[in-house]
């Protein structure tokens, strides 16, 4: 899939995205087992086209890391609030087709179905792949929501501001930190996606799998690693 956003404006960009929110499923059923889980991140120098993507697989629920893809892509699409997927999902997609054990579920660092057209970069990914996603986002840009409890683990419903929709939640990764933004991308439900993201809690305020792809991508950027698809003997994660 060879995908080039760089000529739409941000209105054919709006208008893409609702289109794409009817073609959102969420039909997996709650009980399906998960036995991995990816991680998506991408890196860049300041100023530059250059986009540097990851994908990690990592075991689950053990967060053993087992293989990874590493791409670089160029995108001249400009970085604004709401339009992640059009920067970012162009050389996500060239990662994922590397992978030939395609991951259960896949964890992206951005918004799901917690935006304002319900269509985050989770949902462009989970939308364009077919695949199972959720986003996981370090700040919240749409809905409000009463602030969790301080506790790890503690996590409260986000709400549509003129419906009062659920469509995702805050969820508190380490005690007295800022929450994360969980929401289903594309796949799963929202019960199913906190339940998974509960389960990657480590040490961290970020989930252990986006945490990993973070090091790996920016260990990438700086040529430590070589682009390809690498498996590796599984080590777990180091909460």
């Amino acid at each position: 899939m060879d995908l080039n956003y760089d000529e739409l404006t941000f209105v054919e960009a709006k208008l893409m995205q609702e289109e794409f929110r009817k073609q959102l499923k969420f039909d997996i059923p709650n009980s399906k087992v998960i036995n991995s889980i990816a991680a998506t991140d991408i890196s860049y120098n300041p100023n530059s086209t250059t986009m540097y993507g990851t994908i990690v697989i990592l075991s689950y629920p053990e967060l053993r890391l087992k293989a990874y893809s590493l791409v670089t892509c160029e995108t001249n699409f400009p970085y604004k609030a709401g339009y992640l997927g059009f920067r970012e999902v162009p050389t996500l997609i060239k990662a994922w087709e590397q992978i030939e054990n395609k991951p259960d579920v896949v964890v992206l660092d951005g918004q799901g179905y917690l935006h304002p057209r319900r269509m985050g970069i989770a949902s462009h990914f989970g939308l364009l792949t077919a695949q199972a996603t959720i986003g996981c986002a370090k700040s919240s840009l749409y809905g409000f929501y009463e602030e969790p409890s301080i506790i790890k683990y503690s996590f409260s419903k986000v709400f549509e501001h003129h419906t009062n929709e659920h469509i995702g939640y805050a969820l508190r990764t380490k005690n007295k930190t800022k929450p994360v933004y969980i929401s289903p991308g594309y796949g799963l439900s929202l019960v199913k996606s906190l339940e998974i993201m509960k389960k990657c809690i480590g040490n961290h305020r970020i989930p252990e799998p986006t945490r990993l792809a973070h090091e790996i991508v920016n260990d990438f950027r700086m040529g430590k690693l070589q682009a390809g698809y690498k498996e590796v003997n599984p080590t777990p994660v180091l909460f």
